[in-house]
């Protein structure tokens, strides 16, 4: 199947917002400018870049046209959360643990995300090694779940982390072997609409947004070593976490 023009537009353009080649803030060429650049219809860039607005990569402002987001800052809400372990290495959800990886991972080089970037400690549009797989039931062979890793090319570049299998335990039992632990984990819960890649990838409605949850992996020292961005169907998954009381809250009142 031919991918329309206008998608292939969009994505060359979220591919430099990415990168960091349109930094927040800058504006977008003008549809006529799109249109001559890739050789397209006017209403093909604008259907372009309507794509790239319902994501909330891009707004139009009057009078200055269409600018890139600025990635908001998040105030996050700490639950007490857990790590596990089988015979396969850590995991972080006893309702994720039976899943698998559906097919062989992507591993390769490319840019850090915008938002990704400053938590790694790279620079937006650096290249960083990327590792992503796409989880889901063992069963049924139904997507659950898209999770990336990013890590910094000077800890990966000519290790097995950056080779599509690394061994048992996967890469934080490397990263532990190589000296790096015992790892530490925090965890970021936000929302975002899919990109039509995602969207496609998890067999998601039109509409329906991701749950995303961003965990950074940090030695003792607290050196960043990988960030992990997974991606799920929020129609589909929900956080949930059990509530205790407080010393202030106990007792008759």
């Amino acid at each position: 199947m031919n991918t329309p023009a206008y998608r292939q537009v969009a994505a060359e353009l979220r591919e430099a917002i990415e990168s960091g080649e349109y930094s927040e803030g800058a504006v977008l060429p003008k549809l006529e400018e799109l249109a001559q650049r890739y050789g397209i219809a006017k209403q093909t860039a604008r259907e372009a870049v309507a794509e790239l607005e319902s994501e909330g990569l891009v707004e139009a402002v009057r009078r200055r046209g269409t600018l890139v987001r600025p990635v908001p800052a998040r105030h996050r809400l700490t639950r007490a959360r857990q790590v596990f372990r089988d015979e396969r290495g850590y995991y972080f959800d006893p309702t994720a643990q039976p899943w698998v990886a559906l097919e062989q991972p992507t591993v390769g080089w490319g840019p850090a995300p915008r938002d990704v970037a400053p938590l790694l400690g790279v620079r937006p549009g650096e290249e960083v090694l990327i590792r992503d797989r796409v989880m889901g039931d063992p069963d049924t062979r139904e997507p659950k779940q898209l999770a990336t890793s990013y890590l910094p090319a000077p800890l990966s570049r000519g290790t097995r982390l950056a080779e599509r299998d690394t061994g048992p335990g996967g890469i934080y039992d490397l990263l532990e072997a190589m000296g790096h632990g015992p790892l530490q984990w925090q965890e970021g819960y936000s929302a975002r609409m899919p990109s039509p890649r995602e969207a496609e990838r998890l067999g998601l409605a039109k509409g329906v947004p991701l749950l995303r949850i961003v965990r950074p992996t940090t030695s003792p020292a607290g050196a960043v070593l990988e960030i992990n961005d997974t991606r799920m169907s929020a129609e589909a998954f929900e956080i949930g976490s059990s509530i205790t009381r407080h010393p202030s809250a106990q007792g008759d009142h």
